[in-house]
């Protein structure tokens, strides 16, 4: 759809919803309105005309035209969950920089790289450690492990052609994006709609999740989906590539030629770890999470690991740092207007009288594979988390386990397909795998993801007395 096609559509679905659809009895005129508004971002963050940015600045600009006061439209911007992200985006930066993220990633395939499944569970594993401070999948997958594993492609003369490509490339691409969604899931920092899931969890159930009650929570069905993982890739697109000795080779020559750790990297690596570690013990000590953050930037700045010229010029994180700072804030003023609690209400007066564990499956699954309709993470979790959590509270789910089985799941729709999050057209992008071989990677993987985290997930979180 064209840029004019797209924008004009979104006009029309606002005229039609805010002004031509009488509102509820107990949403006012001006509140139906705001909902228009923040139905129209959604299918704006659907359809693309614009960047994600741009219309949630072109939302708040209608907001404020609507009635309500600027300082409340931009609000948002003063939360400390959006520098927390914004900040942890920087670290990712500098992380790069420095070549510490390659290095991890290539002291993971020294360790197990011997096999083309050892080197899609190093590249995952790389993942997984970065994903405990880095809040965005691309950073990680598209900008840290991604060089890595086609370098390793290469090695073998597996390039992006129907002749060579399913030597290894193919299957190591699509395993780093599938392992990608797990990392995400298995941290509050895995992506930074994470962290706007648990602001809306605070606002609408007075769930307060932290960096390590996220952490403890999904530690065990994470951890089952790392070992199944790869292996379920293995088995949809295996690699005629099979033993790869020459792999830690690679990495052993690659780490030689870095050299022991210079200055930059170990202040880097004192930073993140410092950091990571504060944010997951910060039960015990009470420090504010965003508070570590900015001291963790405070020092790369003040040692000159990171000039104030390279963090002004990260466009992505600034990029984040607009539309989640917005679009947190108004998915405050949606949920003001009452219009989440009416959806809530008459979708609950659906299932009056069938066991609430039944219905609890039920709405997990649709809510997963709505996800076909999303380019987004955080479009699906603005526009599907309020109401899905408000009903299966309604209805007596616990409200842990309501939480927490939303905002996980969230993280691991983004398998699917190749448009799944911002890191899919990246990867798929690079021409090893075919869409039919994504889609398909990607059904058989989240039936695989589905049975362990409604199994072992949820007798996980009986034990940890989420219901």
């Amino acid at each position: 759809m064209s840029r004019t096609r797209g924008l004009a559509a979104l006009v029309v679905l606002y005229l039609v919803i805010g002004h031509l659809i009488p509102p509820p009895a107990t949403i006012t005129p001006q509140g139906w309105r705001q909902t228009a508004i923040f139905i129209c971002v959604i299918a704006g963050m659907v359809t693309d005309p614009l960047p994600a940015s741009a219309l949630v600045l072109i939302g708040l600009t209608a907001m404020g035209a609507n009635g309500t006061p600027m300082r409340e439209v931009l609000g948002g911007y003063a939360e400390p969950s959006v520098w927390l992200v914004f900040v942890a985006m920087l670290i990712a930066k500098v992380m790069l920089d420095t070549g510490l993220a390659r290095r991890i990633a290539l002291l993971f395939v020294r360790a197990v790289g011997k096999t083309s499944l050892g080197i899609a569970y190093a590249l995952q594993m790389t993942d997984v450690t970065l994903a405990s401070g880095v809040p965005s999948i691309t950073a990680r997958s598209a900008g840290m492990v991604l060089p890595i594993g086609l370098s390793i492609a290469n090695l073998f003369e597996s390039k992006a052609d129907e002749q060579t490509r399913h030597r290894l490339g193919a299957y190591l691409v699509a395993a780093m994006y599938q392992g990608s969604a797990v990392a995400c899931a298995m941290f509050i920092t895995g992506q930074a709609s994470n962290l706007l899931g648990a602001n809306l969890a605070l606002k609408l159930t007075g769930v307060q999740v932290t960096a390590p009650s996220w952490f403890m929570a999904a530690i065990v069905p994470g951890l089952l989906s790392c070992l199944v993982v790869p292996w379920i890739t293995f088995r949809v697109l295996r690699p005629t590539v099979t033993h790869t000795p020459e792999a830690p080779k690679f990495a052993r020559e690659e780490l030689r030629k870095m050299g022991p750790l210079n200055r930059s990297e170990w202040i880097t690596l004192v930073v993140f770890v410092g950091v990571g570690v504060t944010w997951l013990t910060t039960v015990w000590h009470g420090v504010d999470v965003t508070l570590v953050a900015l001291t963790g930037l405070t020092v790369l700045l003040v040692t000159g690991t990171m000039s104030w010229q390279a963090a002004s010029s990260e466009r992505s994180a600034w990029d984040v740092f607009v539309w989640y700072g917005g679009m947190l804030r108004m998915g405050e003023l949606l949920n003001n207007t009452g219009s989440t609690r009416v959806l809530a209400e008459h979708v609950a007066s659906w299932f009056v009288g069938i066991p609430w564990i039944v219905v609890l499956v039920a709405i997990l699954l649709i809510f997963f594979y709505a996800h076909y309709f999303f380019a987004s993470i955080t479009a699906h979790m603005l526009a599907m988390f309020p109401p899905f959590v408000a009903v299966l509270i309604g209805i007596g789910v616990p409200k842990l386990l309501a939480v927490y089985s939303l905002m996980c799941l969230a993280n691991l729709t983004a398998g699917l397909t190749h448009y799944g999050t911002t890191t899919g057209p990246i990867l798929f992008g690079t021409g090893y795998v075919t869409r039919a071989e994504w889609w398909r990677a990607g059904f058989f993987v989240s039936i695989a993801n589905l049975l362990i985290w409604l199994t072992a997930g949820f007798a996980w979180w009986k034990f940890l007395g989420f219901w």
